[in-house]
Order: C-alpha cells, then sequence, then structure tokens
C-alpha cells in the first residue's frame, strides 16, 4: 500500500501542490504536454557508473507540447484571517483572449497594475494551450496557471509584461540534460479485487464462500474498518508524481516529422509541434495529459550536463 487514498482522479489536467522555491532568475516553473509513445535512445554514459564513456542504451518517453500562449497573470494577496493566499485580481491579453475565445473577468491590463504590485504577496501566470493541432482528439483548449521563479515580486511583474500575449516553447523553459518532476494520471483498470488490487493471497480452497476476498476485516476491537485493510475498489487513474526525469532531447516543431515513425506512434499518430524526449517512462497511457514542472528537490544544482544521444529509435513493437 504504498500509495494512499487510491481514489478515481477529479480530472485530467493534474493539479500542481508545491512549486520550486530556489529558482532565483524569472521564469515559468510548469508546462502541459502529452504523452506520444517509448522508443529506446543510444547515448554516451556520463554518470559515475562502470560503464562511464561508454555507449549505452536506456529507454525514453516522447511527449509533445501544443501551441501555448500566456493570456493574463493573476495576482494574489494574504488573507488577513486565515493567512492563506487569496486572488486579488487579474490582467489579460486582450489579442491572446479573443484569439482562442476566452471569457475573461473585469477589463484589466498588465500596465494598470504597476501601482498596486507592492500590495501582492506573489504573482502567476495564466496559460492556454491549443490542443487542436495534437493528435490526441481533443477539441477544447486546456488552461492553466504556472507559478514565476524570481527573488522579488518586481522581477516576477516584468517578467509578465514581457510575456504577455507571446508564445511559449519547451526550450524557453526547460534545457537538455535538466531535471524534472512529471505529474500525471496513471492509466485506468476499473474496478478490481484485493487480489489485483493489493497483491493479497488467495485463501484455502476449503474457505467458506469466495477463496478471492479478504479473510478478515480486522480485530473485534476497535469496532470499526480501517482504512489500511484490502479492501476491493477502484484501481488506476490516480494523481501520481515522478522526481527527476532528466531530458535527453528538446526538439522544434521542424525536427519533429524525423522522429515519427513512419506509420505514426501506436495508439497516438504523428507528432507536429514541439517535443521532449525523457529518460525512462512517466505514468499513464498514451494521449494523456501530462504536466511538467521544475525539480523541487533541486537536483539541477551541481551542473546541467546535456547528453550525448546518438541513435534514437522509435520503432513500434505491436
Amino acid at each position: 500500500m504504498q500509495f494512499w487514498q487510491k481514489r478515481r482522479a477529479r480530472q485530467r489536467l493534474p493539479r500542481l501542490r508545491s512549486a520550486p522555491i530556489y529558482i532565483k532568475q524569472p521564469a515559468i516553473t510548469n508546462m502541459v504536454c502529452y504523452k506520444v509513445g517509448m522508443g529506446h535512445v543510444a547515448m554516451t554514459d556520463d554518470t559515475d557508473a562502470p560503464s562511464k564513456g561508454q555507449e549505452i542504451s536506456r529507454s525514453c518517453t516522447f511527449v509533445e507540447m501544443p501551441e501555448t500562449h500566456v493570456y493574463g497573470a493573476r495576482f494574489y494577496s494574504k488573507n488577513e484571517i486565515s493567512h492563506y493566499r487569496q486572488v486579488s485580481a487579474e490582467a489579460y491579453s486582450k489579442e491572446v483572449s479573443e484569439k482562442f475565445k476566452i471569457k475573461t473577468k473585469g477589463k484589466n491590463t498588465i500596465e494598470s497594475m504597476k501601482a498596486k504590485v507592492p500590495e501582492f504577496k506573489d504573482i502567476t501566470l495564466l496559460l492556454v494551450a491549443n490542443v487542436r493541432d495534437v493528435a490526441v482528439g481533443q477539441h477544447h483548449r486546456v488552461r492553466y496557471e504556472s507559478s514565476l521563479g524570481g527573488a522579488s515580486l518586481e522581477e516576477k511583474y516584468n517578467f509578465a509584461v514581457a510575456n504577455m500575449g507571446k508564445p511559449v516553447t519547451a526550450g524557453s523553459i526547460f534545457k537538455g540534460g535538466e531535471y524534472l518532476d512529471v505529474v500525471s494520471v496513471t492509466k485506468g483498470k476499473g474496478w478490481a479485487g484485493t487480489i489485483k488490487r493489493f497483491g493479497t493471497a488467495r485463501l484455502y480452497h476449503k474457505a467458506t464462500q469466495k477463496t478471492r476476498h479478504v479473510g478478515t476485516l480486522g480485530p473485534f476491537t476497535p469496532g470499526k474498518v480501517l482504512f489500511t485493510v484490502p479492501q476491493a475498489g477502484q484501481m488506476g487513474f490516480n494523481y501520481r508524481t515522478e522526481y527527476n526525469k532528466r531530458i535527453l532531447k528538446i526538439g522544434k516543431k521542424d525536427e519533429a516529422a524525423s522522429f515519427t515513425p513512419s506509420a505514426g506512434f501506436q495508439n497516438y499518430g504523428k507528432m507536429s509541434n514541439d517535443f521532449i524526449i525523457l529518460e525512462g517512462s512517466i505514468p499513464g497511457p498514451a494521449k494523456r495529459l501530462v504536466r511538467l514542472k521544475k525539480s523541487v528537490t533541486n537536483r539541477n544544482a551541481k551542473a546541467i550536463k546535456e547528453p550525448k544521444v546518438g541513435y534514437v529509435s522509435t520503432v513500434q513493437h505491436k
């Protein structure tokens, strides 16, 4: 029972509950992508393993980033009663809002909020991803929020002004060789029993009634069933975060065709936008929405070494 609760995710867009606080330069800290599929790469081992300097093979995952724009900024203040932060004001880009038909609250502009910056506690950016060009069969756009790095509110405000209404690319947020965190929803398995869900053993063949159920729900006291008792229920389709996934390559839109199989990726199709190749696997099936964010453990503190990738295989085995 490594994870609990095993409840079904409410939405496919994961919620980020933490943000890196060590980033002193103004920057966007997360973005939305879609899982494409897996392959393997031949690269030079740059770790301290016995195979250091030799060519090794590593499994990898392709994720595609849809066309993304900054359409607004959100200003937070401190609640005097609960001491939590609360939304005080929002500013929008008129051009991007009209282009993507986004209903905005109020008519504030980012320039009009300059005099009120000292009153706020934090500033974030509002982004919109146009997924119609991505082969996921989704027509509605994805709107999400990203925290900003920076040492002061003035730096965050100036960064928001400079990027308001402009497109965002994968290369402007991450670098090759950087470690990041992946937040996604796992593959759903539906309703499952205790043996498949928790790996419990089958009962003795002379057990009463059934052999694939729990033998006991707990002691006589306390007079309740504890949450640690394995029971049947929803399996999969849970929020999961995997830390420190290394970026092997950041590809641009023009390179997407050369990294796509002639028949497309299995259960996905062909890539047509910016993409990222991550080392290892990530949660969820193909076409799953994935959020990539800056590493909260700051594994990039020493240095970011861009890996030397020699060959990328996208052969699809059915």
